[in-house]
């Protein structure tokens, strides 16, 4: 667990936490690290799931991008008014399906949107359309620029990896910084009496007991 903490939370490398783990006198390979990583970080997910706050009624949604073998591939995401990462997509395609996908995927882990705020991609009215009829669709210029501000954190833990191999290792990672990031602003019944700096650790503390 201090490993797959260590991973989700700092911007390290695999072979980083080889190290510090090393300097601890834990022995380990950076392979087994990359294993445990893919392992228990959709179990810590799915563990605190019953301690996430609910989602507010104003989502902000976006797509941003992650090299994945050599390639560009898509990474759709949605923060509510507070903050919290509703969900991320990571997807071959920015289209319409690719959308849908994504709006199905959010719309089965929080409450209906009042208010859904896109840039102006052709498969946002079309999807919104069909999935949320009521939704308030907002396109004002700017106005989705906390989320846009948001992916910056993403994209500054991805840099140390110097590049994504698999799409599943692409998926297990950006949702498992998404459910760091909720920890710290204090979106899960976990760890919120301690300090914003010992959040993730109390939150830790828990999940392990939990899995």
């Amino acid at each position: 667990m201090l490993a797959v903490r260590w991973y989700l939370r700092y911007g390290l490398s695999y072979r980083d936490v080889e190290e510090l783990l090393a300097e601890r006198g834990v022995e380990v390979d950076h392979v087994t690290i990359y294993r445990w990583v893919q392992r228990f970080t959709p179990l810590l997910i799915d563990a605190a799931r019953p301690c996430q706050h609910a989602a507010g009624d104003r989502w902000f949604v976006d797509e941003t991008y992650v090299k994945l073998a050599g390639r560009w591939r898509y990474v759709y995401r949605a923060i509510d008014q507070f903050g919290q990462v509703i969900d991320v997509l990571v997807s071959q395609k920015r289209d319409r399906a690719a959308t849908r996908r994504f709006f199905t995927r959010a719309l089965g882990q929080a409450p209906r949107p009042a208010e859904v705020t896109t840039d102006r991609a052709q498969a946002y009215p079309r999807v919104l359309d069909e999935l949320l009829p009521s939704a308030c669709h907002v396109l004002e210029k700017y106005a989705n620029n906390p989320i846009e501000s948001d992916h910056g954190r993403l994209k500054s833990r991805l840099r140390p990896m110097r590049g994504l191999k698999q799409l599943r290792c692409a998926r297990v990672i950006t949702t498992g910084h998404a459910f760091i990031q909720n920890i710290r602003r204090g979106h899960y019944e976990l760890g919120v009496e301690e300090r914003v700096n010992l959040r993730v650790l109390a939150a830790f503390n828990e999940l392990t007991l939990a899995i």
